[in-house]
């Protein structure tokens, strides 16, 4: 079941430790204080776009499932828009923080929850209008900015 290999990766990600640099990892890219995950990725939208919003809304369901499971287990996340980050970003701020700044660029809005010392992250990345939607988990120490 692809929500359950969900929790499982997300799972994954809390037990293990940051790297001291950035690596490609076997689900996504780790750095100091993050890892992140590519949960599930769609097609790429460069021939046919007709479906891209049908897709985009299957992807902002498959977000809410994992969320109602990961709520069972922490309680309601926190949801709010990425768009005063990257509007922070964009005019040159340089004190935004990885993975924050990363998730802004494609990312709207994000659920996060606190649990213990870090912070978990569900978001629907969307780069550009050929490219694929992308379920992302983030698991990090940063702080939102």
């Amino acid at each position: 079941m692809t929500i359950a290999r969900h929790l499982a990766t997300i799972d994954l990600l809390r037990s293990r430790p940051f790297p001291s640099e950035s690596i490609r990892s076997d689900v996504g890219i780790s750095a100091p204080g993050y890892h992140t995950a590519e949960l599930s990725m769609s097609e790429e939208f460069w021939e046919d776009r007709s479906d891209m919003e049908i897709v985009g809304e299957q992807y902002e369901a498959e977000r809410e499932a994992l969320a109602v499971l990961l709520g069972q287990r922490w309680g309601q996340p926190q949801v709010f828009s990425m768009g005063s980050v990257l509007a922070r970003s964009v005019e040159g701020e340089e004190r935004i923080p990885e993975p924050w700044d990363m998730l802004s660029a494609s990312v709207p809005d994000v659920h996060v929850w606190r649990v213990d010392d870090q912070w978990v992250v569900l978001g629907v990345s969307k780069w550009d209008t050929e490219l694929p939607y992308q379920l992302l988990a983030v698991v990090t120490e940063i702080d939102p900015p």
